[in-house]
């Protein structure tokens, strides 16, 4: 429901990742189409499970992502930080500088198989021609 409102109002889908700040002191990451909207949500107890009784919310950040998909894997990313890493996101500038960082770690992962290093072999553990795998198992 609250994604069919907010395109009325956001016909073109910049979507929103958010720090916001609960009443106990706490911090939320969440993302939206519409910040304030989803705040409003979030304050009136039908936002996420996280924010209820926990409210009134105050919006610490935002970063705009150009989609969806960009907004959930930069959350995903926040939402792994330790909490005085998050804590830092909140001062200015911050979001976006982690963010950025994040995205150019995302495109590293995406290239194609054929543009990937090789893995790197562990000194400590043999090598697949020393090991025997793929060979008569050992224990025959």
């Amino acid at each position: 429901m609250m994604e069919r409102l907010a395109n009325k109002t956001n016909q073109g889908n910049v979507w929103f990742v958010y720090l916001a700040r609960c009443a106990d002191g706490s911090l939320y990451t969440g993302i939206a189409l519409d910040v304030a909207a989803r705040i409003a949500l979030h304050d009136a107890g039908r936002g996420a499970k996280f924010t209820r009784g926990r409210g009134p919310l105050r919006v610490c950040a935002t970063r705009r992502c150009r989609s969806k998909s960009e907004a959930l894997k930069l959350e995903l990313a926040i939402k792994r930080l330790s909490r005085p890493s998050k804590e830092r996101l909140t001062q200015p500038q911050r979001l976006a500088a982690f963010a950025r960082k994040s995205a150019a770690l995302q495109a590293g992962r995406s290239r194609p198989e054929h543009e990937r290093a090789p893995p790197a072999t562990h000194p400590l553990l043999p090598s697949d021609a020393q090991s025997g795998y793929g060979k008569r198992a050992r224990w025959q």
